[in-house]
């Protein structure tokens, strides 16, 4: 694939190592040629690698297999899931899977990518319904629009919402972009 193909969260094959691209940036410097300007996190060792690259460079897309796996517990640093069809359990730790674990809460079904037998990220839902633990109260009378209040979710995870919504309600939240979109 061409390298102004590369989308945010996909994973690419380089020599022998995976990477996932965290951050990309298509340049186009006035009259000279576009380039990209990439971030890769390299997902056996964890380093970071930043890169350029011209428009027409070729990359190579990993193939994944995808496994239907539920999201068990959280010990330490290290997340517990087990497969739906053979019950087997596999650890990920937070290097591995990033802010994907502030969507996810315990018993959750999702998509896990393996690479081989070597399972590399998760595939997060578009959008998923959290429960609010923490929000101030409305002002009332305050009828300004576009209002926003902070609002602490059941796992952690702290978006803005429109003031009526209370704590014991559920958010619905674009995994994408981290922001409220509609009461659930």
């Amino acid at each position: 694939m061409q390298a102004t193909r590369l989308r945010k969260g996909m994973l690419v094959k380089m020599g022998e190592d995976l990477f996932r691209v965290l951050e990309l940036q298509h340049v186009t410097p006035g009259n000279l040629r576009g380039f990209v300007r990439v971030k890769f996190r390299n997902i056996r060792s964890g380093a970071l690698a930043d890169q350029k690259l011209r428009s027409e460079d070729e990359l190579e897309r990993a193939t994944l297999d995808q496994k239907m796996m539920q999201y068990l517990y959280k010990d330490g640093e290290s997340y517990h899931f087990m497969d739906t069809e053979t019950y087997e359990q596999i650890a990920l730790t937070e290097e591995v899977l990033g802010d994907a674990m502030q969507y996810m809460v315990a018993e959750s079904v999702i998509e896990m990518e393996f690479y081989g037998s070597e399972p590399v990220g998760i595939e997060l839902p578009q959008t998923v319904d959290l429960k609010v633990v923490d929000t101030p109260p409305a002002i009332k009378g305050s009828t300004a629009s576009a209002q926003l209040k902070p609002a602490k979710l059941e796992t952690g995870l702290v978006v803005q919402v429109p003031p009526f919504i209370n704590e014991g309600d559920r958010v619905r939240v674009n995994t994408e972009t981290g922001e409220y979109q509609s009461r659930a």
